[in-house]
């Protein structure tokens, strides 16, 4: 029992706790490392931009996509039981999750943003490589975050940390 665990929020969280034992559902905090997916695809995709510019329309398609769309329209094995458990995931793990993935989001989406500019506007390649670079390594750093969380942190990174790593 988690003595940190607001007792309105303790029953739904301990019969989940129950319920996630044995899948790839976190026990402690009832996330699942799976909804990163989502994000390592666009990293993926941010690191062969400089070599491949064009790629900037396939990087404009990706969309922020909430925890629990993720898991429906996923392939995961236990996706509706971690669709079912987010609502239980207690505040102390959940208000930091999201506002990870808030944070991320926004980085994404404004970073593809740039560098559609930046490549519109002919950056040199080595600019471009090295906008990429940072972009995917915050949003990395990020996800790092939001993996600590779903493992058992309820930390999440500052705004003026992910500004540093921005270099703003």
């Amino acid at each position: 029992m988690d003595a940190e665990i607001p007792l309105e929020e303790l029953a739904g969280y301990e019969e989940y706790r129950d319920r996630v034992a044995g899948t790839n559902i976190s026990a402690q905090t009832l996330l699942a490392t799976d909804y990163l997916n989502h994000f390592n695809e666009i990293v993926m995709l941010l690191d062969m931009l400089p070599d491949m510019p064009d790629m900037v329309d396939e990087c404009k398609l990706w969309a922020p996509k909430s925890y629990t769309d993720h898991f429906t329209d996923s392939t995961f094995s236990d996706k509706q039981l971690a669709v079912e458990a987010y609502d239980r995931v207690p505040s102390k793990y959940r208000r930091p999750f999201e506002a990870t993935i808030a944070q991320l989001n926004t980085l994404i989406t404004e970073g593809v943003l740039r560098l559609e500019a930046e490549i519109a506007g002919g950056a040199e390649p080595d600019h471009l490589r090295e906008s990429c670079r940072v972009l995917a390594r915050a949003a990395q750093l990020l996800m790092d975050c939001a993996s600590a969380i779903i493992h058992g942190s309820d930390r999440a990174m500052a705004q003026a940390e992910i500004d540093g790593l921005l270099g703003r």
